[in-house]
């Protein structure tokens, strides 16, 4: 059998991915090996003339043919970064996005134009936390903020709590199981700032999809039903009643739908002032509102 040194299986695996239509075909070879070999990408290129041992080729043959049946990078490692911290995923929980640490960006920013708030602590809540990266993201971020995140998934938690153990924040966070704004029914708690990337891409929409998000990711967190805009309404609406005055909800959302949640914004009567926020490809992606 011929010994494949690491340099070589990398290239041969980047050219295949590429020739069945994958996308990244080299990046996703170098992540998947790295993970087999348990090491870092730069480390690959350190041991480039490395020869490899059969069950080590097998086994990255095993994680490529995951990866021609579509199934995420991430998924198949088990990981994703984000605000600079790995977090562990899987398909119960939907792989967190770079455009998403927008909403963590301007919260510092919020917070940073108040010091009185800082001084006091941030009280936060992220509504669908997923695997949990925005709560934990902020907890990392204000070391006497009060953290709250909801998840109608009790499988969602369980990776989120997980990775607020993973990060040193577990004791921060207060995860609570329920829909939306459930878990505080009735609650007195009033929070400075609420925060969300809910589901927001059409019904009609997702057989378009890629397969990698169409096939593996968790529906419940990509169905925004009617126009996509059912979960962002439903947000909308009732987070004056869960908003400290002077509270700001920031919420991602598709770029086409921002103006129509502005113009919601602006009937309700209950916001003083409403901000878009672009993303890194200059697409308007967060929608922002101060309560009166």
């Amino acid at each position: 059998m011929k010994a494949w040194t690491v340099g070589e299986l990398l290239k041969v695996s980047a050219d295949y991915l590429k020739q069945k239509g994958i996308d990244s075909p080299r990046l996703s070879a170098e992540i998947l090996l790295a993970h087999q070999l348990h090491l870092t990408r730069i480390k690959l290129y350190l041991q480039y003339d490395q020869p490899l041992s059969e069950q080590e080729v097998e086994g990255y043959r095993a994680l490529i043919r995951r990866r021609l049946s579509r199934e995420p990078v991430q998924y198949i490692t088990g990981v994703q970064e984000f605000w600079s911290m790995e977090f562990m995923v899987n398909p119960s929980v939907l792989i967190p996005r770079p455009e998403t640490e927008v909403l963590v960006e301007q919260a510092v920013a919020l917070a940073k134009e108040n010091p009185k708030l800082l001084e006091e602590g941030v009280t936060f809540l992220d509504l669908g936390t997923g695997c949990g990266a925005l709560a934990v993201a902020l907890a990392r971020e204000f070391q006497n903020a009060l953290v709250c995140a909801t998840d109608l998934t009790e499988d969602a938690l369980q990776v989120a709590r997980r990775n607020a153990e993973r990060h040193g924040v577990k004791d921060r966070i207060d995860f609570r199981s329920g829909d939306w704004f459930m878990p505080f029914a009735g609650s007195t708690t009033r929070f400075d700032m609420i925060l969300s990337n809910p589901p927001y891409i059409p019904t009609e929409a997702l057989e378009s999809l890629a397969p990698e998000v169409r096939e593996y990711e968790p529906r419940s967190a990509l169905d925004g039903r009617e126009q996509g805009m059912v979960d962002v309404t439903r947000i909308l609406k009732e987070a004056p009643g869960y908003l400290a005055p002077g509270g700001w909800i920031l919420m991602e959302m598709d770029p086409e739908q921002t103006l129509e949640a502005i113009r919601m914004i602006e009937e309700a009567g209950a916001f003083a002032e409403h901000r878009r926020i672009q993303d890194y490809s200059h697409r308007y992606r967060v929608v922002m509102a101060r309560k009166k």
